[in-house]
């Protein structure tokens, strides 16, 4: 489609990475959300250069922190570190100028945003909204073979057993919890192939 695509996933793994790196600890919520506000997080298409598999990049302060910010560690702090208040807020708002920029000279011509609130807070009048679900083993996996694929060892018991605790932390968490809009469309995607989930969410799209 030539759309951006805005993880704002990552945005949340930055932050989380960069407080790890600071030693900020995880229930600190004025030093994250003071952290959230003023970090300088950049998400772009893939430079020509960069051929690694990469979906988009990430810099953080110019920095290229792509794959930093997918490390285990990270994995395992981000859905405390995205339940604090402060901390959305403060990326929400950015979230939303970036989508505020869409068909303005400086910005993309259209956008997808993929995030656990993108439907129900961050963008509610959004044109169309797509619910991707799978079940926990599923994602478990393709999280899994992505790492091995990189040639990050990968545990996948202790992988499955992450996936199940961020849903849990992330739909049960006050604020922005993870929930479907009501008019969201919902795609399963449990057994597909990459290139069948894509025509899915694209026919969705064309019927939307």
């Amino acid at each position: 489609m030539g759309y951006l695509f805005f993880d704002t996933g990552a945005m949340y793994r930055a932050v989380t990475w960069a407080a790890q790196r600071a030693g900020i600890p995880l229930d600190a919520d004025d030093r994250l959300t003071h952290l959230a506000a003023t970090l300088p997080i950049l998400i772009r298409q893939p430079a020509p250069g960069e051929t690694d598999g990469r979906a988009y990049s990430v810099l953080i302060g110019g920095d290229d922190a792509t794959w930093a910010i997918r490390a285990p560690a990270v994995e395992a702090a981000v859905s405390q570190v995205s339940a604090w208040a402060g901390v959305r807020h403060a990326l929400v708002a950015q979230q939303r100028r970036v989508a505020a920029a869409v068909g303005t000279p400086d910005g993309p011509a259209g956008i997808v945003m993929a995030g656990r609130d993108i439907g129900t807070v961050v963008l509610p009048q959004a044109d169309c909204k797509l619910y991707l679900n799978a079940g926990p083993a599923e994602r478990a996996r393709r999280r899994h073979d992505e790492l091995r694929a990189r040639g990050e060892p990968s545990d996948f018991d202790q992988t499955l057993a992450a996936v199940v605790r961020r849903d849990t932390i992330d739909s049960t968490r006050a604020v922005s919890p993870l929930r479907p809009a009501a008019d969201a469309i919902i795609l399963v995607t449990d057994g597909l192939p990459i290139a069948q989930s894509v025509a899915l969410a694209l026919q969705a799209v064309g019927a939307a």
